[in-house]
């Protein structure tokens, strides 16, 4: 992180920008995807005619509408039994579904630059009341206890010389910390930035990303927490017309890490990539959903997501969900998984949903891969001189610089493959296990 006017900080209490001075005339924060389903629209395993459903079991597979609310109660207490929480440890999180009111926060490091603000607002301000609604108990919870949010405003036309950077440190304790995060950047805007997490915590937090029209904004979320910290997280974009949103997630810290990200179009022309890396080390479980809803015509998705498992019970989980609604034409969408089982123990899973309503699209797609080695790499490495084990570590490497490049910001990257390096340093008896082809 940039020193750079860093501080500690303390937020006052301001109005905040409404999404009508974001987005083009007449449409809110939550244009997209409707609440309720349309006359006109399918669901998994009973879609309109004419339409397309590709993944999961009917007709929970790609959902066609979600429960949307700001009401716990709504939902009611997860068990574990449920389609969204089937793969999550219960024990583990139920710290945070617990939701007891707390006082709890993170430390804040800023380094803000020209034309960035940080502010705040109260729980009924209208910009809270705007933002997409909370998909799940967790989701819903954080809004309410988080008791208003931050917020990042970013001036229409900006360019920044820098990142806007937060970390984000727990200070321990085993009280839940609450937070919410609003971003707005105004349009034809051109901003990064950097959420890093780190130290201990239990933390749940919501971030929501409004992306003005014509706008240019690149997201990148660290989770470098301390061991036994457990993260929940929403995040939501709302991508205005013209307007490119870049997504980086890297996962490599904390007990259990579960964040759901969402995305939706304001208006036409909009395009959304969603990057991220993961590294599950011994009793780790990374979890990261993704649900992408074209609900408005000419807009274009990309996903890739790659991890890493390695030692017993390293648990990695991918869920991502992509709908072409009937309005939706010209859509270009595909989104890749891919995983790397380093060791005998580790388990990923991973589900990818496709569900298209209209045959008037561009493109749609969407793979998963999971396995070990790729032994055509390996085989060329060591007809050149490279020993199996060095070879090894540098098919995991070059697995993960082409995500992590998409960052942008060289520090950072260093930091963060050097994480990794550190953590392929103490992965034991590498040369002792299978080739297989991913």
């Amino acid at each position: 992180m940039s020193t750079e006017n860093a501080s500690t900080t303390d937020l006052t209490t301001q109005p905040a920008t409404l999404a009508s001075e974001l987005f083009a005339p007449g449409v809110g924060a939550q244009a997209g995807p409707p609440t309720t389903p349309a006359s006109d629209t399918g669901s998994a395993g009973n879609a309109s005619p004419g339409a397309h459903s590709h993944g999961g079991p009917t007709p929970t597979g790609s959902p066609p509408e979600r429960l949307k609310s700001t009401d716990p109660d709504v939902f009611g207490v997860p068990t574990g039994r449920e389609e969204t929480w089937r793969f999550t440890p219960m024990k583990r999180i139920k710290p945070l579904l617990d939701g007891a009111a707390s006082d709890a926060h993170l430390t804040w490091t800023t380094d803000l630059p020209e034309g960035v603000e940080l502010t705040s607002v109260e729980a009924g301000d209208p910009l809270i009341k705007g933002l997409p609604e909370p998909v799940d108990r967790l989701a819903a919870l954080t809004r309410q206890r988080a008791d208003g949010a931050a917020v990042v405003r970013i001036a229409k036309e900006a360019q920044l010389d820098r990142p806007v950077t937060l970390g984000l440190a727990g200070t321990g304790g085993d009280d839940v910390v609450w937070g919410q995060l609003v971003i707005e950047v105004g349009a034809f805007a051109k901003a990064t930035v950097v959420l890093d997490h780190t130290g201990s915590a239990k933390y749940s937090g919501g971030v929501t990303v409004l992306a003005g029209d014509g706008a240019q904004v690149t997201l990148v979320s660290v989770q470098d927490w301390a061991p036994g910290s457990v993260h929940g997280g929403q995040y939501d974009v709302v991508v205005g017309r013209d307007a490119t949103y870049k997504q980086v997630v890297v996962t490599l810290g904390g007990d259990l890490v579960r964040l759901v990200s969402n995305v939706q179009y304001a208006g036409t022309g909009g395009r959304a990539d969603l990057f991220g890396v993961y590294f599950s080390d011994e009793t780790q479980h990374q979890e990261h959903r993704l649900w992408v809803d074209h609900a408005v015509p000419n807009c274009t998705s990309n996903v890739l997501y790659k991890g890493a498992l390695q030692g017993e019970g390293a648990r990695s989980v991918w869920i991502g969900d992509v709908r072409i609604r009937p309005a939706a034409t010209g859509t270009e969408t595909y989104e890749l998984n891919r995983n790397l089982v380093l060791t005998d123990g580790a388990r990923a899973d991973s589900v990818p949903n496709l569900e298209i309503e209209t045959g008037e699209i561009v493109s749609a797609g969407h793979a998963s891969a999971t396995g070990r080695f790729d032994d055509e790499q390996l085989f060329y490495l060591c007809s050149r001189g490279i020993d199996a084990e060095t070879a090894r570590r540098l098919v995991v490497r070059g697995f993960f610089a082409d995500v992590v490049q998409n960052i942008g910001i060289d520090a950072l990257q260093d930091r963060l493959m050097g994480t990794i390096e550190t953590r392929l340093g103490a992965l034991p008896g590498l040369e002792d296990q299978p080739v297989e082809v991913a």
